[in-house]
């Protein structure tokens, strides 16, 4: 996992997390919930077992986090992402998947989904997961993150006759700086020894990014930046 990072918990310390699980088999849903149960910070509020179902909860229940099957009937884990992410944009989705198949998780990020588990994750990993995305983690690895970035740079490329989205926040040279490293993977601990500055004003970098930008997380932030051309990728 990587560590706790970026925003400040929305809901306070006083608040549980509200967590929803959407997996079309129960005995995952049952172990999810087993997972979360014991922590004091977390709550499950609801489970569905199919991606419609998840639609309906999430505008019914708007849960911090959702765990999210990628393969379900009647409505994929990546369309009910789509659809969740249109309504109750502030829900941060972790898919969960069998195994980190790049067409998935591409079609993922671009859904808006956060990041994913693995199922065969350990249990133990599951309450820390939920709360590095609810505090605005995006749960990548390095190299997965290194493959988004260079297809959304592509797909840019491709749109390059679209003027970019305006007004585009500014972001002064050193955030810009911190976005970079960012985009190449790197974590708070690694961006503050390239920059030569403590990882708490690294936090502070990537806080006032996310403000700007009006994004959730790390990953948000560096697709719009590619996608607006505000990031060169090679």
């Amino acid at each position: 996992m990587t560590e706790p990072d970026d925003a400040t918990s929305s809901t306070g310390r006083g608040d549980p997390i509200r967590v929803l699980i959407v997996d079309d088999h129960a005995l995952i849903r049952r172990s999810l919930e087993m997972a979360l149960a014991a922590e004091a910070d977390i709550e499950v509020v609801g489970e569905a077992s199919d991606g419609q179902e998840a639609v309906e909860l999430a505008d019914r229940l708007t849960p911090d986090v959702m765990l999210m099957d990628v393969r379900m009937p009647r409505r994929s884990g990546i369309e009910a992402t789509r659809a969740i992410k249109a309504s109750v944009p502030s829900t941060r989705i972790i898919m969960l998947t069998v195994s980190d198949e790049e067409e998935d998780l591409f079609e993922a990020i671009k859904a808006g989904a956060t990041g994913y588990l693995l199922k065969n994750v350990q249990l133990d990993e599951v309450p820390q997961a939920v709360r590095g995305v609810h505090e605005g983690q995006s749960l990548i690895n390095p190299a997965m993150a290194a493959k988004l970035i260079t297809e959304f740079a592509n797909m840019s490329r491709k749109e390059a006759e679209r003027p970019p989205q305006l007004p585009v926040p500014r972001l002064t040279e050193r955030e810009m700086e911190v976005l970079r490293l960012v985009a190449k993977g790197m974590n708070n601990r690694e961006i503050a020894k390239q920059l030569f500055i403590s990882e708490n004003t690294v936090k502070n970098h990537v806080r006032n990014i996310l403000d700007k930008l009006q994004l959730h997380s790390r990953m948000e932030a560096v697709v719009y930046a590619v996608r607006e051309r505000m990031l060169e990728i090679t």
